[in-house]
């Protein structure tokens, strides 16, 4: 790559992944400001707070498409540069957006995107263990963070030690993402999915 390319390849990645699709479904919708409800996430289980199923599946599919696109549309542009690489910036881009003062969602549907586009079995893999674990435990942030720590397991396995790295350092964004989840996972407070939330809570789910 050309040393320019180091620069414009993540940067247009991070750009890519910083849309803030919950929030501007949920205001063009007529909902208002979806980080003024629920947890203040801007993510799919927050816009499902509203109790609008469908604006939820429309942002988790939004979500998710803006990584695979990042994928897709910068590997073709950039073919020697690594689609998890990118991947890896687009997800950034989704959770620290520029737009939002760096302040957005968990990466989990953006992530499920990337792995998709980036490597396909084990995207397939993490969202089989991710539907599973949420139809069992009801419990968004246990089910991404199950199906987020296994993805580098079925990365190594089946499409080597280079690009489990990659997928590793996208695992510890997304855990660490979810630090206040994990917290309130271990002192067994940690909402179940369905439940609404009128109260904004402390930090940004």
């Amino acid at each position: 790559m050309y040393p320019i390319d180091y620069i414009l390849i993540p940067l247009c990645a991070y750009l890519i992944g910083s849309i803030p699709f919950g929030l501007l479904i949920t205001k063009f919708s007529g909902l208002g400001d979806i980080r003024t409800i629920g947890s203040g996430n801007i993510g799919a289980t927050n816009v499902l707070r509203t109790g609008n199923k469908a604006l939820a599946l429309l942002t988790l599919v939004l979500d998710s498409g803006k990584g695979a696109v990042a994928v897709i549309a910068l590997t073709a542009a950039f073919p020697q540069a690594p689609a998890l690489f990118i991947g890896l910036f687009a997800i950034a881009g989704h959770c620290f957006p520029v737009w939002l003062k760096f302040k957005g969602g968990k990466g989990v549907s953006t992530a499920l995107g990337v792995l998709l586009a980036a490597t396909p079995i084990t995207g397939l893999a993490t969202a089989a263990v991710w539907i599973v674990s949420l139809i069992s435990t009801r419990i968004s942030s246990l089910s991404a963070l199950t199906a987020t720590a296994l993805a580098p397991l079925f990365t190594f396995f089946i499409y080597g030690g280079t690009a489990a790295l990659y997928v590793l350092a996208i695992a510890l964004l997304i855990a660490y993402r979810h630090k206040d989840n994990i917290l309130r996972l271990l002192k067994g407070e940690e909402p179940k999915v369905g439940k609404k939330k009128n109260i904004k809570l402390k930090d940004n789910e």
